[in-house]
């Protein structure tokens, strides 16, 4: 099956941004690395390199996260940390999981534990990569994200070894119009209209911000300022307009310097000043992008996400218990958007975050969807999706996964976890038990591990999330 066939007008709307970006020439730069399908992608690297991310150095424990992409590796793969494999963890995916056996390179890191990509270039485990990729006449690298280093190792790798070396994610470019939340909007205006986005002002000068924030602040009842390459909320600020409308000149000023100080602003980067919609309705779609020509965008799942506080940070997912109407306008939305970027060159996986608004339970129309941005690279919903669909036959359960933090948990070793919980464990073999564990770096230092609750319903997947894992770890 093709990708669908997108109007002129669309296009044309694409081929602008496309121009903004100088997109052609920076595709030519990394073409011969560029993912094409194959019968035989040879070894398959996998690695989790958050490192160009803002501030995603704040999460505790995310230089251990990096053991996510354990659970997309499989036998004949490799994957690579510069941090260490918590003691048990290996044995739990191998055996107990039957994840296959990948081979792990701990890596050396060469510019901060985060870097995965630039300390795999190096050293022991650059040499490694290369005798692999040698041996088996080509290797395909599968990043949490294609940020530049990643198609930098590929280069190196080829080079050294003399074969094909191929990147499945989209060029540095592209992925940068998926990620950046102002290329972002504009792709979905072109795809799908203004109705779809929140009512956006762009600058990039503090005094033009300031003015922008007052403007939309005398329309709406909450506005927000955003960062366009953050993750996670973290970029993102709140404000009661009331309080904007409230403040002269110099006060909104005097906001915006401190958010820019605050988020570490280089005065190279536009700031997003945006009505912010007042409603806990959160919904994710997932997505996966073929190859230009071999197919259209797959919708892969719809999801609720578990957000925390004002500014919304991710704490984790369920699929959708929406009203079937709200889903089926995510759905027909997200494969629009995802048309148009695969059209600019979007490879792989992706996922889009909305709020909804208005009756939920009302006819199309009475509820608004709006894209707040695009999450470029696997992550927090589309890791344990993945996960639940490697491990469970059939139709996909009710489940809830997020991560589970306790002071008490802080130092006991994974093996202790894994022993209180038992038989309560999910064993694919019989298809009993009903924990998944996962991204289990961060326990030692931080209490901080990830989980999946399966559930015969939503609501005894969401039970078993609550009183009763923490009694079985021993912290209720």
């Amino acid at each position: 099956m093709s990708a669908p066939t997108l109007p002129d007008s669309v296009r044309a709307d694409l081929a602008a941004i496309a121009a903004r970006v100088d997109l052609d020439a920076r595709h030519a730069a990394v073409e011969a690395h560029r993912w094409a399908p194959s019968d035989d992608p040879g070894p398959v690297l996998h690695l989790e390199d958050v490192s160009e991310i803002p501030f995603v150095s704040v999460i505790p424990g995310v230089e251990q996260y990096q053991h996510r992409a354990r659970v997309r590796a499989t036998d004949g793969d490799l994957f690579a940390a510069v941090t260490p494999l918590p003691e048990g963890y290996e044995a739990y995916c191998r055996d107990h999981l039957g994840l296959g056996a990948p081979e792990f390179l701990q890596t050396e890191p060469v510019d901060g534990p985060m870097a995965v990509a630039k300390a795999c270039a190096h050293g022991a485990t650059f040499g490694r990569l290369v005798a692999v990729a040698r041996d088996a006449g080509r290797m395909t690298i599968h990043p949490y994200m294609s940020i530049d280093p990643v198609w930098d190792l590929a280069r190196a790798i080829s080079d050294a070894a003399d074969v094909p070396v191929q990147v499945l994610g989209p060029p540095p470019a592209t992925l940068w119009i998926a990620n950046d939340k102002s290329l972002f909007s504009d792709t979905v205006r072109a795809a799908v209209g203004d109705g779809h986005i929140v009512e956006t002002r762009i600058a990039q000068d503090p005094a033009a911000v300031a003015d922008a924030l007052g403007d939309v602040a005398s329309r709406h009842d909450a506005v927000g300022l955003k960062r366009t390459r953050c993750a996670s909320a973290m970029g993102n600020r709140v404000f009661d307009a009331a309080d904007i409308r409230a403040l002269d000149a110099a006060g909104r000023r005097a906001a915006v310097d401190r958010f820019l100080a605050d988020t570490e602003w280089q005065g190279d980067e536009e700031i997003l000043v945006v009505e912010w919609a007042l409603t806990d309705c959160s919904p994710s779609t997932q997505l996966w992008l073929p190859t230009p020509g071999e197919g259209p965008p797959l919708l892969e799942g719809i999801y609720e996400q578990l957000l925390v506080g004002r500014e919304k940070v991710f704490l984790g997912s369920r699929p959708s218990q929406l009203p079937a109407a709200v889903n089926a306008e995510l759905a027909g939305i997200s494969i629009e958007v995802a048309a148009a970027l695969q059209h600019l060159g979007y490879v792989g996986r992706c996922s889009f975050d909305f709020v909804v608004t208005g009756d939920l339970n009302g006819s199309p129309g009475a509820f608004r969807c709006i894209f707040t941005e695009c999450n470029g690279r696997w992550g927090g919903t589309s890791t344990p999706m993945r996960l639940v669909d490697r491990l469970v036959d059939g139709p996909r359960p009710p489940y809830r996964a997020q991560d589970v933090e306790h002071p008490d948990l802080v130092g006991v070793p994974f093996t202790e976890i894994v022993a209180r919980l038992g038989d309560t464990l999910f064993d694919p073999r019989t298809g009993t038990g009903r924990y998944i564990l996962y991204n289990c770096g961060p326990l030692a230092k931080k209490g901080k591990f990830d989980v999946i609750a399966l559930g015969e319903t939503m609501a005894d997947a969401e039970a078993a999330m609550g009183e009763t894992l923490l009694r079985r770890l021993g912290v209720g």
